[in-house]
């Protein structure tokens, strides 16, 4: 059983910052002077949740049917969660393009369907996230996150609700749909942020005194500080008597 649970930390600085993209991206206001700015945060969005998602399709869902009990269950509703929020997705990529079928939709609507959809999934993944952190140990779960991270980094950036998610054909769409979104990406100059490193959990003590670099408790730090003033200000009053 993990201790420092690196993977649901990791799970939640993603969602943390795909909160912080949405909201960006909801402004709907381009900075004067770039006519294209709504265009750039909402597909900076979009592509951040895509491969986000796919990657949980490479490397959590497979891992939580291994180790847990209940794991196809708990993998089913996953997905369909998931699904849900691919098809909301895909919504906002044919609004964002002016699709003729979106007419009928304003934003607030869309973005009202989005933090729905994004809610669920999140309660969903963070589910498979504690469970596995109860499963496998810390060097299991550092590799998991590190696995995750990785997968993002080949994942496709657009959603694909209704290609292939899980065992070999979800391999196989997922190799497909990331060169094919690659290309028009690049034809139609589409900004897709990199995936951020998983956090680290600070090192214990032991590390630090292995690795020569000590890493004190904020609170010493200032008592520490408030010891050496006041040892000064003693110093000071000393000479004074003493002149």
């Amino acid at each position: 059983m993990g201790t420092t649970d690196v993977l649901s930390r990791s799970l939640q600085h993603t969602h943390t910052r795909l909160a912080e993209r949405l909201e960006a991206a909801r402004a709907m206001a381009a900075p004067p002077g770039e006519p294209r700015g709504d265009r750039q945060r909402i597909d900076a969005f979009l592509g951040e949740a895509s491969k986000h998602l796919h990657a949980i399709d490479a490397v959590l869902v497979p891992e939580a049917r291994r180790v847990l009990s209940d794991g196809g269950s708990r993998v089913h509703d996953y997905l369909h969660a998931a699904k849900e929020l691919e098809v909301v997705l895909a919504h906002v990529k044919a609004h964002e393009y002016g699709s003729v079928y979106e007419t009928q939709f304003a934003w607030p609507a869309v973005w009202s369907d989005v933090d729905e959809a994004l809610a669920e999934q999140f309660r969903r993944e963070h589910d498979l996230g504690e469970l596995l952190a109860g499963a496998l140990d810390d060097d299991e779960l550092d590799r998991l996150a590190q696995r995750l991270h990785d997968a993002e980094l080949a994942a496709p950036s657009r959603p694909h609700p209704y290609t292939p998610h899980t065992g070999l054909p979800g391999v196989v769409a997922r190799r497909v749909m990331h060169l094919a979104d690659r290309f028009w990406d690049a034809v139609e100059g589409r900004m897709v942020p990199e995936p951020e490193q998983p956090p680290k959990p600070p090192p214990g003590r032991l590390a630090q005194y292995l690795l020569a670099d000590p890493h004190f408790d904020p609170r010493y730090e200032e008592d520490r500080a408030a010891r050496r003033a006041r040892r000064q200000r003693r110093r000071a009053g000393a000479r004074q008597v003493s002149g």
